[in-house]
């Protein structure tokens, strides 16, 4: 039998209310929680000693359950004839000081300051059941009643699910009328519910404690916020508090979803977590599933330490998938830790992501969630500073411990999931004096760099006989220098410049990251474009030039490098600047088959020999353009790149930059995926 309202207007209607009564018979109806799941938050804000209205209380068990632990002065009024005299009849007996008056709560007979505390457990949402100036006006004589008949420094304490109309309408109304707004979320009743609708079938909505305490006169607005029993944030506008609220409703939608159904075969789902009058989140959570299979755990939840965000297996959907097919879980809850946030011990990170972890289970499955993590620890990040550029926008330079290395990075907090420079730090021991951290320049963070310096061993050693003659290369977009600083330091036939338009990344590559210039390292800080152009102008020709650049619009299906690096006057000044024997290399990041083939054949247009090498488990792709027919046989191009990597190698190890070859070959030519097009 369907008790519920078939139309929200019926709330609202007297008539409604008897016939749902008579439906119902004796037992009691709990839409917002019973007694045992809201008493934390009436025991806070309601003492035994308080004159108690109870607003609407229908059959509920509510004021029957209070009067049982204490609290013996409540007057329960509804507008229900049928409601009255069933809760009459039903505790004459054993609870006979237990009021029950059949009255309309918009216009109480009641003298003024009768109570100290006004009750309502969806009263209000059985009232304000639309938007519309008439049901306004009914709400506001209900408000009005409410706060006639109580005392000052009494409280309204009312338990709604606040949808949209209704948070607006208590921002704008109490405030005015001095009176103090709290509003916290009632994680009890979301538990027991998702409990008593286990088998997935029901919804399990988010439930809020209202309390608004009247003051003779308030200076300001007071806004608070709370989740549980939590400390309570105090807000400063209104604007945060339905940005508090709306969120937890959101995301009760999504958890819904995932508790009645499974989304294996589509794509992840993902949440942040943060705090109340926070924007920056604390947690993100990305949820995915896959069949049931023999073997399978149901589900479990995957802490990423700090620091490790940015890997593949933790920072991309296809990683996730491949960490989740390891890990042998059905549903698996990967969750990354956000920078500029604190986080102690593991097990505190556990026990405040147990309700949301909790809320994200499929239905039905009662044992203890798995935690899985890389270490017994969260990790340890250090910001070394925050900055701001004018191109990238904010900026942080900080230390990270990850496999036993510390790593400094650069992170634009655009794209904050995306290292935009790495290096490894050394400590270095000094006899009687205080150890010392140096950046280690034989370090290449990011995998395309070390495919590039390939290319950079093949366009300035192969390509010029003579071995005596400095050799030159150039490169558009510096970041932290690591590549340039690798490229002096490993091949010293080589002169680089570097070419970067923000002026800040120069002072973070040389404060941070050691960078420094001399007469075979210079950087330049131009429009990588109009440098370029410059170049073709005045006849300057370099062995290798390198694209290394970012677009600043991560909406876009490519977005190394920006489309503008792709025209087509752009690629012929290239192609006379590395002249016959030159090498012209691109990091490529697509995203979009169509805009990458779109980019191939830009290039494939002006060059003739364009070949590719996809990074395995990444989405950056290094294309290496010659105009030298010989490059355009592939055989021997691998040939080529062989000799390359092998000449890296050697150089490495000669600079005495590591003891161990920086590039496998053989395997670099066994994966090594080359298309070509002769033009």
């Amino acid at each position: 039998m369907n008790l519920l309202p078939r139309t929200r207007e019926e709330f609202g209607q007297t008539d409604y209310w008897n016939e749902f009564f008579k439906k119902r018979g004796e037992k009691a109806f709990e839409w917002y929680g019973e007694y045992l799941e809201l008493c934390d938050q009436i025991h806070k804000y309601i003492k035994p000693a308080d004159k108690i209205l109870m607003l609407g209380c229908g059959n509920s068990k509510l004021s029957m359950d209070m009067y049982d632990t204490g609290f013996k002065e409540i007057t329960n009024i509804d507008i229900s004839p049928v409601a009255v005299k069933k809760m009459l009849e039903l505790n004459a007996k054993t609870r006979p000081d237990l009021k029950f008056i059949q009255m309309d709560a918009t216009a109480m007979s009641f003298s003024d300051e009768s109570f100290s505390v006004a009750l309502d457990k969806g009263t209000l949402d059985a009232l304000f059941v639309d938007d519309s100036a008439e049901t306004k006006a009914l709400v506001e004589r209900y408000f009005k009643e409410i706060l006639r008949t109580m005392r000052n420094g009494g409280r309204y304490v009312g338990i709604s699910l606040l949808q949209e109309h209704i948070i607006n309408y208590l921002l704008d109304f109490l405030p005015r009328h001095n009176c103090m707004l709290r509003v916290v979320h009632c994680l009890d009743v979301e538990r027991a519910s998702r409990e008593r609708s286990s088998d997935g079938d029901g919804l399990t909505m988010p439930v809020f404690v209202v309390i608004a305490t009247k003051f003779k006169s308030l200076p300001m607005p007071l806004l608070e916020f709370g989740l549980g029993n939590e400390k309570l944030q105090r807000l400063k506008c209104a604007s945060e508090l339905i940005d508090a609220v709306t969120s937890v409703q959101k995301a009760a939608l999504v958890c819904n979803g995932l508790a009645r159904s499974s989304i294996a075969g589509h794509n992840e789902v993902t949440m942040d977590l943060h705090q109340a009058a926070e924007q920056t989140p604390r947690y993100t959570v990305h949820v995915l599933d896959q069949p049931p299979a023999r073997g399978l755990g149901k589900y479990a939840a995957f802490i990423v330490p700090q620091g490790r965000e940015i890997e593949w297996l933790f920072a991309t959907s296809a990683g996730r998938k491949k960490l989740q097919a390891s890990a042998k879980f059905q549903r698996l809850a990967v969750v990354t830790l956000h920078r500029d946030q604190i986080y102690s011990t593991l097990d505190e990170v556990k026990s405040e992501l147990g309700h949301s972890i909790k809320s994200l289970a499929p239905a039905g499955l009662n044992e203890q969630i798995p935690y899985l993590s890389l270490g017994a620890d969260v990790g340890k990040r250090e910001t070394l500073i925050s900055g701001f550029s004018k191109i990238s926008g904010d900026f942080r330079i900080e230390e990270v411990e990850a496999d036993g290395k510390t790593l400094r990075r650069l992170i634009f907090l655009s794209n904050q999931f995306v290292v935009q420079s790495e290096a490894l730090i050394k400590t270095v021991k000094i006899k009687g004096k205080k150890d010392r951290k140096k950046i280690d320049f034989g370090y290449l963070a990011c995998q395309h760099h070390l495919y590039m310096s390939v290319g950079v061993q093949l366009g300035t050693t192969l390509t010029n006989p003579n071995q005596n003659e400095l050799k030159d290369v150039l490169v558009i977009g510096l970041g932290g220098g690591g590549l340039c600083s690798f490229l002096h330091a490993a091949m010293p036939q080589v002169r680089v410049t570097a070419v970067e338009i923000d002026p800040i990344m120069l002072e973070v590559a040389e404060q941070y990251f050691e960078l420094k210039q001399d007469k075979r390292f210079h950087v330049v800080i131009d429009d990588g474009l109009a440098f370029v152009e410059r170049c073709c102008s005045e006849d300057i020709h370099f062995d290798a030039v390198m694209f290394d650049v970012d677009s600043k619009d991560y909406t876009l299906g490519m977005s190394c490098p920006p489309q503008s690096f792709l025209e087509h006057k752009i690629l012929q000044h290239i192609k006379q600047i590395i002249g016959a024997s030159g090498l012209f290399m691109l990091n490529l990041v697509c995203r979009d088959e169509n805009l990458r083939a779109e980019a191939i054949n830009s290039l494939q247009q002006v060059f003739k020999a364009v070949c590719s090498y996809k990074l395995d488990e990444d989405v950056n792709e290094v294309v290496y353009c010659a105009n030298n027919e010989k490059y355009s046989n592939v055989e021997q191009l691998k040939n080529q790149l062989g000799t390359a990597g092998r000449g890296l190698n050697n150089a490495v190890k000669t600079q005495q930059l590591a003891k161990e070859d920086a590039l496998d070959v053989a395997d670099f030519l066994k994966e090594l995926k080359i298309n070509s097009k002769n033009t």
